[in-house]
């Protein structure tokens, strides 16, 4: 997910993507310890879309 496409979303879907996005993460590290994650990369991913969401919900606090 781009920043923009962060920005050009409401508080409120911002705050249900992040939920999403930590339900995720919190899946595939349980898959990742149990031998049956495939890709790690995606892990990687969430991370990096959850610090994003992070920075622009700070950014809009700030601003």
């Amino acid at each position: 997910m781009k920043a923009n496409e962060i920005r050009n979303l409401s508080p409120e879907e911002v705050e249900v993507k992040e939920h999403d996005l930590v339900e995720e993460l919190l899946k595939l590290r349980f898959q990742k310890e149990t031998g049956q994650l495939g890709s790690s990369a995606r892990i990687r991913e969430i991370r990096r879309d959850i610090a994003r969401i992070k920075t622009i919900r700070n950014e809009n606090r700030k601003g």
